[in-house]
C-alpha cells in the first residue's frame, strides 16, 4: 500500500517549507502532493518554486503530484493553472496533476493528459460521476474526505474497471472553501488586505465554541476541523478498500507520523499502538467518524 504526502494546506515562510520537504525526501512516502492548493495570494513559494521542489523530490525517487487550486477566482489563478497542465503533458519530466476543480478537469481533458488524480475537492460521490473523470483520462481518485468507508465499497464495487483510490488518512478534515478570507476576518481586515496574516500560524486558528470545546479550524478560505482526522487505528479495514493513503502536513511531527503509518503496513506496530503513540504528535484530539458513517467529529472504535 502507498503513503502519499498531501499538498501543504497552510501558509508558511519560504524556507520553512523548503526545509519541511528537504525533510520528507528521506521519509518513507512514495508520493508528494505540491502546489498551493487554498489562497492565490499566499506566494511564498510560486509555480516555478515549487517546479524545482518537485525535482528535487523525484530525484529522491518521489512520485511527484503537483495540485491545482480548489477555488479559481481569477485570471491569475487561471494562467497559473493553464501552466500547471502544459508541464504536464509538454514540459520534461512533466509531472502528474491533481485536478481539484472542473476547470482543471476540462483542461487536462483538452490537452489529452491521461494520467491525472481526481482530487477530493471535486466531491466524487457516485459511480457515475466518478466513470465520467476515468473516460476523462484520471487514473487515481482521492476520496472527498466525508465518505464512508462503506460508502467507498459500494462505489467500487460497480465501477467497470478498477482504479486507484486514495483515501485521507491523516490531518485536519478540509470542509469548506470559501471565497471570504475568515483568517482575515478574525484579525478584522479585509481580504486583499490580509496582510498575510496566515504566514504567522502554523496550524490554522481553533475557533471555539462559547463552551470551550474546539469546534473548527480557520486556515485563510479554507475551513477545516478542529480534530485530527486519523485512521491509524482502522488501518487493517482501509487498507481492503483502497491502494493509497493521504498524509496531510502539519506544523511538526508529520514525518513520525508517516513513519507510524509505514510501521503499521510494514507489520512493525500494532494499530492500536501506533494510534496511542501519534496522540502526543496530534494538534488536537483525533476523530474517524466519517469513516465509520457516523459524524466526523466522534472517534469511534469497533466493537
Amino acid at each position: 500500500m502507498k503513503l502519499a504526502l498531501g499538498p501543504l494546506l497552510y501558509y508558511w515562510p519560504r524556507q520553512s517549507v523548503l526545509d519541511f520537504y528537504a525533510d520528507l525526501a528521506e521519509a518513507p512516502v512514495d508520493s508528494v502532493y505540491l502546489g498551493e492548493t487554498v489562497c492565490s495570494r499566499r506566494h511564498e513559494l510560486r509555480l516555478d518554486d515549487w517546479l524545482e521542489v518537485s525535482k528535487v523530490l523525484a530525484d529522491a525517487g518521489k512520485e511527484v503530484v503537483v495540485s491545482t487550486q480548489g477555488l479559481i477566482e481569477s485570471e491569475s489563478d487561471l494562467k497559473v493553472l493553464r501552466r500547471i497542465v502544459r508541464q504536464s503533458v509538454d514540459g520534461a519530466p512533466g509531472f502528474r496533476v491533481e485536478a481539484n476543480d472542473m476547470g482543471a478537469v476540462r483542461l487536462l481533458a483538452e490537452a489529452g493528459a491521461r494520467d491525472w488524480i481526481a482530487g477530493p475537492t471535486l466531491n466524487i460521490f457516485n459511480p457515475a460521476t466518478l466513470q465520467l473523470m476515468i473516460d476523462a483520462g484520471a487514473t487515481r481518485w482521492a476520496v472527498a474526505p466525508e465518505m464512508s468507508g462503506a460508502a467507498l465499497a459500494e462505489v467500487r464495487a460497480v465501477l467497470a474497471a478498477p482504479v486507484e483510490t486514495e483515501v485521507f488518512a491523516y490531518g485536519r478534515l478540509p470542509l469548506a472553501h470559501s471565497a471570504r478570507c475568515f483568517t482575515a476576518r478574525h484579525f478584522n481586515l479585509q481580504k486583499d488586505t490580509c496582510e498575510f496574516r496566515c504566514l504567522s500560524i502554523m496550524d490554522g486558528i481553533t475557533l471555539r465554541t462559547r463552551e470551550g470545546e474546539p469546534f473548527l479550524t480557520l486556515n485563510g478560505v479554507q475551513t477545516q476541523s478542529a480534530r485530527v482526522h486519523t485512521l491509524l487505528g482502522d488501518l487493517p479495514a482501509v487498507r481492503q478498500a483502497a491502494e493509497v493513503l493521504r498524509i496531510s502536513p502539519q506544523g511538526a511531527d508529520t514525518r513520525r507520523i508517516v513513519e507510524l503509518f509505514r510501521a503499521v503496513l510494514d507489520g512493525a506496530q500494532a494499530p492500536a499502538a501506533a494510534l496511542a503513540a501519534s496522540r502526543e504528535l496530534m494538534v488536537e484530539a483525533p476523530c474517524n467518524g466519517f469513516w465509520h458513517g457516523r459524524a466526523g467529529v466522534e472517534q469511534y472504535v469497533a466493537a
